[in-house]
C-alpha cells in the first residue's frame, strides 16, 4: 500500500510503498477514505513530542472495513467505520471505571514477538498511536474503531475521530458546561472550532472565540461565537474579564502553548474551570497564581474529550445529519496524499481550518 512516512523530525513526509499484515483474530483491516490532517501530528513532525520511526503518522480518520480477524463480531466487511486512537481493552481499571480514554493496556497492540502490522523490506514500520492513517489502509485492534450509518459521508465522518471527539468532548465531557454558562475558546482551528460548535449545541449563553487572525474570528462565529477577540490587538484576559465582568466560567485552551494555557486560566471567574485542550509541548512548566486556587479556580487537563466514542461518535453524526454540527464547513481543503506536507504547511501558516486527505 501507499503511505506517507515519517523519519526524522524537520523533514518532509516521504510517500513509499509498505506492506500490511493480515488481520489477527481481534484485528480489523480498513481501506482508508479520508485522513484530517490534525495539530498533533505536526507537534510530532517539529520535535515537540517524541515517537519510534520510522512511523506512519495520522490519526483522524474513516473507511470502510476490507477484512475482520476470527474472532471479531462487531464490524463486517462493507461496513463504514471511524478510527479513534482511544483503543481501549474493556477490562482494565480505566475501562471498568469508565475512562476508556486512559486505557494504556498494551494487550491492544500486537505482541512484541509476533509481526508487526506494518514493514517495508522485513523492517517494522511503527504504528502510530495504533492506528497510523496516512495511509491507504489500517490495520488496528477492533477496539479501535466504531461503526457508523453508510450515509454519513466519509470525508467529515474522519474530522470526527479526532478534531470533533477533542473539542466538543471537551466541552461536555470533560468540563461539563451547564446551560446559559460563560466560555471562552483560545485558538479557532479544527479543535477550536468543534470547542465552540459544542458550546453552541450545550446551550452556552456567551461564547468568546480568540485568535490572532481575523480570518479564523470570523469562521468562529459560525460555528457559534457571540463575541470574538484579535488576541494580536488587544489582551484577550483583560478584555474577557471586562466582557464577562469578572471573567468566564468557562475557558477552553486548543493551541497547545504555554502562554494561552496560562491566559485561559487567568481569563476565569471565582470557581470557573480552565481546560487544556491542546498539547503544550513535553518539557514545558505553566505558570499559574497559587493564590488564585482559593477563589475555587481549576485547572484541568482532557484527553481526546474524555470520550466513550463508540457511543459519541454516532450521536455527533446524528448531530451532523440534523444540521446541528458544522463538518461541511470545518474542511478547507481536500487534497491527496501526495499533497501531505502542503497541507502541513498551509497549517503552519494558519491558512485553514482542516484539510482532509482523499483517497479514491
Amino acid at each position: 500500500m501507499k503511505a506517507a512516512i515519517f523519519r526524522e523530525p524537520h523533514q518532509p513526509l516521504t510517500i513509499e510503498q509498505v506492506d500490511i499484515s493480515n488481520p489477527g483474530s481481534r484485528e480489523v483491516l480498513i481501506r482508508t477514505a479520508a485522513v484530517g490532517i490534525c495539530h498533533s501530528d505536526l507537534h510530532y513532525i517539529d520535535g515537540y513530542y517524541a515517537t519510534p520511526v520510522p512511523t506512519i503518522l495520522g490519526h483522524e480518520s474513516a473507511g470502510v472495513v476490507e477484512k475482520v480477524g476470527s474472532e471479531v463480531s462487531y464490524v463486517k466487511p462493507g461496513d463504514h467505520v471511524i478510527t479513534c486512537l482511544s483503543v481501549f481493552c474493556g477490562h482494565c481499571e480505566f475501562c471498568v471505571t469508565g475512562r476508556l480514554f486512559s486505557c494504556v493496556n498494551p494487550e491492544t497492540a500486537r505482541a512484541a514477538d509476533a509481526p508487526p502490522r506494518l514493514s517495508q523490506g522485513g523492517k517494522t514500520i511503527h504504528q502510530f498511536y495504533d492506528l497510523s492513517s496516512f495511509a491507504e489502509q489500517m490495520l488496528i485492534h477492533e477496539h479501535a474503531l466504531v461503526k457508523i450509518r453508510p450515509d454519513m459521508p466519509l470525508d467529515r465522518a474522519a474530522l470526527v475521530g479526532c478534531a470533533v471527539t477533542t473539542g466538543v468532548g471537551a466541552v461536555v465531557n470533560t468540563a461539563g458546561i451547564e446551560i446559559g454558562s460563560s466560555v471562552a475558546v483560545i485558538g479557532c482551528g479544527g479543535v477550536g472550532l468543534c470547542a465552540i460548535n459544542g458550546a453552541a449545541i450545550a446551550g452556552a449563553g456567551e461564547i468568546i472565540a480568540i485568535d490572532v487572525l481575523d480570518s479564523k474570528l470570523a469562521i468562529a462565529r459560525q460555528f457559534g461565537a457571540t463575541e470574538t477577540i484579535n488576541a494580536s490587538t488587544d489582551d484577550p484576559v483583560e478584555l474577557v474579564r471586562e466582557m464577562t465582568r469578572g471573567g468566564v466560567e468557562y475557558s477552553f485552551e486548543a493551541l497547545g502553548r504555554k502562554e494561552t494555557s496560562e491566559q485561559a486560566f487567568n481569563m476565569l471567574r471565582q470557581s470557573g474551570v480552565a481546560t487544556i485542550v491542546g498539547m503544550v509541548p513535553e518539557g514545558q512548566m505553566m505558570e499559574i497564581e497559587a493564590a488564585q486556587l482559593i477563589n475555587d479556580k481549576r485547572l484541568q487537563g482532557s484527553n481526546m474529550g474524555s470520550n466513550r466514542f463508540r457511543v459519541d461518535m454516532p450521536r455527533y453524526v446524528d448531530f451532523y445529519l440534523r444540521g446541528q454540527l458544522k463538518l461541511d464547513e470545518l474542511i478547507s481543503k481536500r487534497i491527496p496524499l501526495e499533497k501531505i506536507n502542503e497541507g502541513f504547511e498551509d497549517m503552519k501558516r494558519g491558512e485553514v481550518a482542516r484539510s482532509v486527505i482523499v483517497f479514491e
